[in-house]
């Protein structure tokens, strides 16, 4: 086998025959398409952290987006829709949607306000559920009666409706989601 016609070095391009010099070509056309897929699917995923951190920057809020998981605030939101939320409010009053977490409880809980308790420098809420009998002093934290305003993720500034159900899908059946970034995926890496 002649080692001239296997490499694809530029100094020995004048000698190799045409085919040789074809699939030289071919070989570094892959090369660069695949590394510029890759860098597509990597742009992809980092302009999607770009703006979900501008989004927590704008909103003040850990969690600029949440979805609606139960049916506690019908008929006004429904299971899957979409809140986007603020939390450049300081002051919330009586009939404001929020969202809060409390401790011990990974997922956060969106009611309204039904009692605003101020005493001039550290407000105190208490919360229910549109579609609730009971106030939301049963969820909250053992021996805690109302929330304070470092317990607010953010109040409700407008919803998107259903849009949100992509990810209950999701979370009800995680096969899915691996199916479907997968497909994603593959879509940005074969694509052209």
């Amino acid at each position: 086998m002649d080692r001239n016609e296997n490499t694809c070095s530029p100094m020995l391009e004048e000698k190799k025959k045409p085919e040789t010099l074809f699939i030289c070509w071919k070989n570094w056309l892959f090369k660069r398409e695949s590394l510029v897929q890759i860098l597509s699917l990597l742009l992809v995923f980092a302009s999607a952290l770009v703006i979900w951190k501008g989004a927590i920057a704008v909103s003040l809020s850990e969690s600029p987006v949440v979805v609606v998981l139960s049916g506690s605030m019908e008929p006004g939101m429904r299971r899957g829709d979409l809140l986007v939320l603020s939390n450049r409010t300081e002051q919330l009053r009586c009939g404001d949607i929020v969202v809060y977490k409390v401790q011990n409880r990974e997922i956060p809980i969106v009611h309204r306000i039904i009692e605003v308790h101020d005493d001039g420098k550290d407000p105190l809420y208490l919360t229910k559920g549109d579609n609730n009998f009971f106030d939301d002093r049963s969820l909250y934290s053992p021996n805690t009666f109302f929330l304070r305003r470092g317990d607010v993720v953010g109040k409700s500034i407008f919803i998107i409706r259903w849009v949100g159900m992509v990810t209950i899908i999701m979370k009800e059946h995680p096969f899915l989601k691996v199916i479907i970034v997968g497909f994603l995926s593959l879509t940005v890496l074969l694509g052209e």
